[in-house]
């Protein structure tokens, strides 16, 4: 802009000797005035401005020479006004490469670089204001969910209604089949009307449920899964009470669920199918029925593998025997694999391994007493493709992650 105005200032002192043309490829009309220098108000010099032609009108008089000292200019206006028309440009008198002053119809291209670069930093510090002030704003808050948005959760992704006996066996109250009883004998109300029918579908988290005269909680518990190294002694059951259960194994846990799970009622933990009392090693504890009942039905088809201490000498003739099968309540049964294991120092007597499927009630053992051997120790190591871990302890159990889960065919 400081340019722009030296310009202007070279150029009014200049006037007296400046010939203002403006090039157009129309016929030009040519208006001839006077005008006063700024430098002299005495001299005064007749410049030839030329315009743009001015729309077709009858045929105009003559410009007469407008003199700045007469106070004729009433009569010379109108006339100056019919000529120009409608279009008026202002001139802009630049200083060329050359250092001559000349002028052109646009401004020159470094004023309009410099209003541009101008007008983009304001809006960069304006924006980098907002910024600021946005950053500052204490967070507020967060808004309620209208209906519209709570519906669609409900409807898309809250849990759907489950049966009866379902809820309850889940909350801890009692086995599926306790929970059945307590239902027909009329000790469980739901929204303040006494339900016997197992099945009805309910949501706890809208429905108000009573057993025997207290609240069912709201909030269901986590899914617990847990992989126990079960002890010879045990029972997988919490029935009995005159023989120990595995159930006892997991005191602990359960006693340490409310500080790990605030707010959440404990798990009612129950075993993935059974070993024996004698058998010892892996098997699945949790809460969740729907994956018990994948891992343990034989539609899964899971592999599970079993080392047999045998007393005595194993000759070919027991593998051959084994291998061929044996009856179990009915159904012929082969195992998928049969493997004499190489003797160990520590270890005196023979080791079988040996790989079933089917998982029928003391099948393994109905094949080994079939082929004429003694049966000294059980283990199983194996479900599936999770092995039980060599360092577990016996009595004690390890949480399974989701590659464990995968590995035993959990598909949800």
């Amino acid at each position: 802009m400081a340019a722009i105005a030296a310009a202007v200032a070279a150029a009014t002192s200049a006037f007296t000797s400046l010939h203002l043309t403006r090039a157009t490829p129309y016929t030009r009309r040519h208006i001839r005035t006077l005008v006063t220098s700024s430098v002299s108000s005495s001299s005064s010099t007749e410049f030839n401005i030329t315009f743009a032609p001015p729309k077709p009108k009858a045929k105009p008089e003559p410009a007469l020479p407008i003199n700045p000292k007469s106070n004729s200019n009433s009569t010379s206006e109108p006339n100056l006004d019919n000529e120009l028309g409608d279009q008026l440009y202002i001139p802009w008198i630049v200083r060329d490469e050359k250092g001559n002053l000349t002028l052109q119809s646009a401004p020159p291209a470094r004023l309009l670089h410099e209003m541009a670069n101008a007008s983009t930093s304001q809006k960069k510090k304006k924006g980098k204001e907002i910024a600021s002030k946005a950053a500052r704003v204490v967070p507020t808050a967060e808004p309620k969910h209208s209906k519209a948005a709570r519906r669609f959760y409900n409807e898309n992704f809250r849990d759907p209604p489950q049966r009866l006996s379902k809820i309850l066996a889940a909350s801890g109250v009692a086995s599926r089949r306790s929970s059945e009883e307590l239902i027909f004998e009329g000790r469980v109300t739901v929204n303040g009307s006494v339900c016997k029918t197992p099945q009805t579908k309910v949501d706890p988290a809208r429905d108000v449920i009573y057993v025997n005269g207290n609240r069912l909680p709201k909030k269901l518990p986590s899914k617990v899964y847990l992989a126990l190294n079960k002890p010879k002694g045990y029972i997988c059951s919490s029935g009995e009470k005159e023989t120990k259960s595995v159930m006892s194994l997991f005191d602990d846990f359960i006693k340490s669920w409310d500080k790990r799970h605030p707010g959440e009622p404990k798990p009612r933990l129950f075993t993935v199918g059974r070993l024996d009392v004698a058998t010892t090693g892996l098997i699945i504890v949790t809460n969740d029925g729907e994956f018990a009942h994948q891992i343990s039905h034989p539609s899964s088809n899971l592999s599970k593998e079993y080392i047999a201490t045998i007393d005595g000498e194993v000759h070919k003739r027991h593998l051959i025997a084994i291998s061929e099968g044996t009856v179990i309540e009915g159904v012929h049964c082969t195992p998928d694999n049969v493997e004499l294991l190489p003797r160990q120092s520590d270890l005196p007597r023979h080791r079988l391994r040996i790989v079933v499927h089917e998982g029928r009630n003391h099948e393994v053992r109905e094949l080994v007493k079939n082929a004429g051997l003694q049966l000294r120790a059980l283990k199983r190591i194996r479900i599936g493709g999770f092995r039980l871990p060599a360092d577990l302890a016996l009595g004690k159990h390890v949480e399974l992650n989701q590659a464990n889960l995968k590995a035993l065919g959990w598909k949800s």
